[in-house]
């Protein structure tokens, strides 16, 4: 399962939500916080994710964005 994990204490506003995507393609998984800026750290399980040609992350006031780009069942 895809985590979106704040590294400070903040809630969210709006959690991940499913997302289906064909093999191939890039999807976008996004999570609204309720702190500006605050840290966000990407998860799938226990894996900490790193910003790759596959991971993208994104942010913007309270609004953290994983694009996975290429997408495989194994994203799933």
């Amino acid at each position: 399962a895809w985590l979106c994990v704040p590294a400070v204490p903040v809630l969210f506003k709006q959690a991940l939500e499913n997302t289906g995507v064909e093999e191939g393609k890039s999807v976008s998984l996004r999570c609204e916080l309720t702190k500006a800026d605050a840290t966000v750290v990407w998860k799938k399980g226990e894996a900490t994710l790193q910003a790759s040609a596959k991971y993208e992350m994104k942010q913007k006031g309270t609004v953290a964005e994983l694009v996975i780009h290429n997408a495989e069942p194994e994203d799933a």
